[in-house]
């Protein structure tokens, strides 16, 4: 029997299937655990299934020390993982791709339609208690139909995204490393293109990207320079692939005419700036955040220990 260590509440349902293989150390708190509480607690682990709130580094893999096999990460993204440091100590670090997808895309719609119906301002409105009448220019904001969503990262959020948008009437373009599958592509009528180009071009540009150093700030002050004024900036992915400051900045001076945030830089830090601002929506995290979605991603995360542990090949390693 293995001994496994959970550093976060997950479903008890994920939990349990651990435990019925091996020794389960679960942490249960209401708060994130602590740096300290998690290096005491990783010591002689075999595998870890870990939050995105907790960093796996090279600190933490020696605590945890030779013995260690696999890191389950319960989420499709990974910039909490040192995966080198990872294989450096033939860990295999896993990931919950795939789960998550619909409702991530639930999500960046959802942010969609809050940012150009300004529907986030009219809730505000009416929970303030002011006094409102209906009128012809009252909070006008900018329809959908006929206009056209760029995706940063085509992967499969980004194609469930503009699948979504295509049936309210969008055209699709895309950016990414690699050309979609041609049957999706028609299927979707999307178009690859350059980030100079779709940024020039969209209507509302959705990022889907990977977070990491190449795409850190990917979206700043000249890429926001460089989008219509009219246009609206949704993030689902990771916080720090923007530039909050610069976004805070172009949103006051109307630079871009709005945005819709689930993700920031410094989470669960929102840049000041942000707070104040009327055209920007804003969302805590909530992308993966159905009963559904999240169980999901809590079983994958435990079958993928379960497999490592026993000597078996992940669904999901990360590559």
């Amino acid at each position: 029997m293995s001994r496994v260590v959970v550093t976060g509440r997950i479903p008890e349902a994920a939990v349990e299937k651990l435990r019925a293989e091996h020794e389960v150390d679960a942490w249960a708190g209401p708060e994130s655990i602590s740096r300290e509480e998690l290096l005491r607690r990783v010591a002689g682990a075999d595998g870890i299934v870990s939050l995105l709130t907790e960093r796996v580094d090279a600190e933490l893999l020696d605590a945890a020390g030779p013995q260690l096999k696999v890191v389950a990460n319960v989420a499709v993204g990974y910039d909490n993982i040192d995966v080198p440091a990872c294989a450096e100590r033939g860990v295999i670090a896993t990931n919950t791709p795939g789960v998550l997808t619909d409702a991530t895309a639930d999500i960046a719609l959802s942010l969609i339609l809050m940012a150009t119906r300004r529907l986030g301002e009219g809730e505000r409105l009416i929970r303030s208690g002011e006094a409102w009448k209906w009128g012809m220019f009252f909070l006008l904001g900018s329809s959908l139909q006929g206009k056209t969503l760029g995706v940063v990262g085509m992967g499969g959020i980004g194609q469930a995204t503009a699948r979504r948008a295509k049936a309210f009437g969008m055209e699709i373009v895309y950016q990414s490393r690699s050309e979609i599958d041609p049957a999706i592509a028609e299927e979707l009528s999307a178009r690859r293109v350059d980030l100079d180009e779709l940024l020039a071009i969209s209507d509302v540009v959705s990022l889907h990207c990977p977070y990491g150093p190449a795409t850190h700030h990917l979206i700043g002050a000249e890429q926001l320079a460089a989008m219509k004024d009219t246009a609206y900036l949704v993030n689902t992915a990771r916080g720090p692939i923007v530039d909050e400051a610069a976004l805070a900045a172009a949103l006051r001076d109307g630079g871009i005419a709005g945005a819709g945030l689930d993700v920031y830089e410094k989470e669960p830090q929102v840049h000041p700036g942000l707070l104040g601002l009327d055209n920007v929506a804003l969302l805590p995290h909530l992308g993966s955040a159905t009963v559904e979605t999240r169980t999901a991603m809590a079983m994958l995360a435990a079958d993928n220990a379960l497999a490592v542990l026993s000597g078996e090949r992940p669904a999901t390693p990360i590559r």
